[in-house]
């Protein structure tokens, strides 16, 4: 039996995806409205960032893009954060796999970050 590779690419893409499913169960309300555009911008980015990254021109390039993605993951779990206080979307259907996933998300880009600073230019 394959073991499946790990590919972060590719689990940025599926956060993506989720993120929009996510806003597309948000209310046809101003709020949900103005969450869902937001939460939009944030949880699609990372993954088009990292994707930039992997061709970045240096350290220095590549450790500034990998912060953009990070930057973008954490304005995402604020969101997510949000619509669970608010109540908006029920945290055991859609959110809390999403919450969690994002921190992991996270805490891997913070690593590569730290990681990466150690590498010589």
């Amino acid at each position: 039996m394959k073991e499946r590779e790990y590919n972060l690419q590719d689990r940025l893409v599926d956060f993506a995806v989720r993120i929009i499913k996510l806003s597309e169960a948000l209310p046809n309300t101003k709020a949900g409205k103005h969450i869902s555009t937001q939460l939009l911008r944030s949880g699609t980015s990372p993954a088009p960032n990292y994707g930039e990254a992997q061709s970045a021109e240096s350290t220095a390039d590549f450790v500034h893009k990998l912060k953009v993605s990070l930057k973008e993951l954490r304005e995402t779990e604020v969101w997510l954060k949000i619509i669970a206080k608010a109540h908006i979307i029920e945290p055991e259907t859609l959110l809390t796999p999403l919450i969690q996933e994002t921190d992991e998300l996270i805490a891997i880009f913070f690593s590569s970050i730290e990681t990466a600073k150690k590498k010589k230019p």
